[in-house]
């Protein structure tokens, strides 16, 4: 088959190229070249951008599109056009965000109610599914991951756990240590991108993982299990997080508060029909370990404009500190 990437060079994409040509397909990056310019070398390579210049794309023919890029309905509508029609199957990369909220303790499907309007990157999203949609009826694959996770990551949201781990001492845990937590490896998302465009499988999908219920505390474990380091977990509950003015999902990544009225069942998305459709997920040990190892060897840009801020070492030392002395003084 003949695939065009649109990215191609940063996380996502990248990996999706390795699995389109691991499998013998043809395939061509549309990008602006500003991210990795070097890599995949033999691979054609067309520029432009999607807000921009879309000329290196009139008259092309693919028989597939990845799409890791778009994040707006008038993006979507630009390519459509440009592509004139000309595609068989597009793999969409939306989110979980395109929904319209995340009740605590609600499990959700696909089914659930998308958000509204034309503004923040989840409507956006939104509104650019129901664009593609449009443009290519009944040939899209629309993709809503959560946390992606594996090499090559630029936001430090899921390796920030192995690396403080690694530095040993003691780890704030956050929250209940049987809270469930998901995330997916963006090796199995680019390898399923690739299989559903050879079966052009359409429809919407959570990209949810893994398989089966995953908690915070597994999780920190297998870390642990994965650096090899015999750190202490402390686990302060949500409620003292949240006194201590803690960021959830940035300062402490996969951390938010159970019951948030609007975020509190992030972690509970249902992946019951991406996995019907042939998602697979790798052992998380194996996601841990070779995230952990890139990022010792490599790492993520430290400019990356993406890239959340955990909490530092000073600041983790202070919210333990706290929780000692209330206990002290109780």
């Amino acid at each position: 088959m003949k695939f065009l990437v649109l990215g191609g060079t940063v996380f996502l994409g990248r990996h999706v190229v390795e699995s389109a040509l691991a499998r013998g397909h043809s395939v061509t990056l549309f990008n602006r070249g500003r991210h990795n310019s070097n890599l995949f070398p033999k691979v054609e390579k067309l520029r432009g951008d999607r807000d921009g210049d879309l000329s290196a794309l009139s008259g092309t023919r693919f028989d597939a599109v990845v799409d890791t890029t778009t994040y707006t309905p008038a993006q979507a509508r630009r390519i459509a056009e440009i592509l004139d029609g000309r595609i068989e199957h597009y793999t969409f990369i939306s989110s979980v965000s395109a929904y319209a909220g995340f009740p605590a303790g609600c499990s959700y499907d696909e089914t659930a109610p998308l958000a509204e309007g034309n503004h923040g990157y989840g409507p956006l999203k939104a509104r650019s599914e129901e664009a593609l949609e449009a443009a290519f009826p009944g040939r899209v694959a629309h993709l809503r991951p959560g946390l992606i996770a594996g090499p090559h990551d630029p936001t430090d949201r899921f390796t920030y756990w192995p690396r403080r781990i690694a530095q040993g001492g003691e780890v704030l845990a956050p929250g209940r240590p049987e809270r469930p937590i998901q995330f997916i490896d963006a090796r199995d998302l680019a390898d399923w991108c690739i299989r559903l465009s050879e079966a052009q499988r359409t429809g919407t999908f959570n990209a949810v993982g893994p398989r089966s219920l995953l908690t915070m505390q597994q999780f920190l474990e297998t870390c642990r299990s994965a650096v090899g380091c015999n750190v202490r977990f402390n686990w302060i509950s949500d409620d003292e997080l949240i006194a201590a003015s803690a960021e959830p999902w940035t300062e402490l990544p996969l951390w938010i508060p159970e019951k948030d009225e609007d975020s509190g069942g992030l972690f509970l998305g249902d992946n019951q029909r991406a996995i019907a459709a042939g998602l697979t997920y790798r052992p998380i040990l194996d996601t841990i370990k070779e995230t952990f190892q890139w990022d010792v060897r490599e790492g993520g840009p430290p400019d990356s404009p993406i890239r959340v801020t955990p909490i530092t070492r000073k600041r983790e030392a202070s919210i333990l500190a706290g929780r000692q002395e209330r206990r002290t003084v109780a």
